[in-house]
Formats: C-alpha cells, sequence, structure tokens
C-alpha cells in the first residue's frame, strides 16, 4: 500500500487525504507535506483510513527506490488527486 492515497475514517482528521508513506503490521504511516510531514509521519490503524487503489507515480517509485521524498512532492500529488475528483464529480452530475 506504500505510495497509495488514503483518507482518513475516524479522528479529528476525519476525511483528510493522505499518502501511505510507510507501513508496519497493523498500522500505516501517512503524510500530507503540511501538518504531518514526510519527516514526522502520522501512525494511524488499519481500521481508521480506507485506502484508495490508486497511486501518485512519482511518489510510488521514490519510496520504492528509497529516493529523498519531499513534502512538496507530497501535496503536489494531494492537490492533483483532489482537483481530478473533483473534475469526475463535474462530469457524473452533467449526466
Amino acid at each position: 500500500m506504500t505510495g497509495c492515497f488514503a483518507r482518513s475514517l475516524a479522528g479529528h482528521d476525519k476525511t483528510e487525504i493522505y499518502i501511505i508513506v510507510g507501513e508496519e503490521p497493523g498500522y500505516v504511516y501517512l503524510s500530507d507535506g503540511k501538518l504531518k510531514k514526510v519527516e514526522n509521519p502520522k501512525k494511524k490503524k488499519l481500521k481508521h483510513i480506507q485506502p484508495v487503489k490508486r497511486a501518485d507515480a512519482l511518489i510510488a517509485e521514490k519510496l520504492e527506490t528509497q529516493k529523498e521524498l519531499h513534502n512538496e512532492d507530497i501535496k503536489r500529488a494531494i492537490k492533483e488527486y483532489i482537483s481530478n475528483m473533483k473534475e469526475d464529480n463535474k462530469c457524473q452530475n452533467q449526466m
């Protein structure tokens, strides 16, 4: 799941979009590039997130090859994901 988008289902950050930057049994580490930076990701239980079966290619590649991941990369990916979701919703509403 590392590199995929995830939506928070519980807590004060409910409905926020993150990128999974790490995993361990029963938990994931999430970053949004703003409040929860790559250097200090949020640890959250798997049952409290909804993974999205979509990943940003650049981020997935950097995590896989262990290249340095920047907060700007994560912010850009989340911004693109949210704008694509809004466009998809506009198209569905027009049908």
